[in-house]
């Protein structure tokens, strides 16, 4: 592990590593669901709101490096990516994940919504 000084860290920090050579100073946590093209692709209006409605939540949480949304209209994927300094992970997981569990109820009474998941993962610049 090596110290460094995060982009968004007031003093310096070890970075974590996964294994050798393999650091990441970024963790994310990813809500993804299905969404259908029934309706005019009403549930994607719906899904888009749902975000909306909760960005200004999301990227108040302490240490969020970013909030991104992803959409791919080939497979019907929706995911919201909450990014934080690793350093401030703990705090974020300790949160319930800021509105994690607001944004997931919202998404899951959707119509055309399914496979609403989240999951958790690192990466860092090349």
């Amino acid at each position: 592990a090596r110290r460094i000084q995060h982009k968004h860290a007031a003093s310096l920090f070890t970075m974590p590593t996964i294994v050798d050579g393999v650091e990441f100073d970024t963790v994310a946590r990813e809500i993804r669901c299905k969404w259908s093209t029934e309706n005019d692709k009403a549930s994607l209006v719906a899904l888009q709101a749902v975000l909306n409605e909760h960005t200004a939540t999301l990227k108040a949480v302490p240490g969020v490096t970013s909030v991104k949304r992803i959409v791919c209209g080939g497979c019907q994927d929706f995911k919201i990516i909450t990014a934080v300094g690793a350093d401030e992970f703990a705090s974020f997981e300790a949160s319930g994940f800021g509105p994690e569990a607001e944004i997931i109820e919202a998404m899951s009474k959707i119509d055309g919504v399914s496979s609403v998941e989240t999951q958790t993962y690192t990466f860092m610049d090349a």
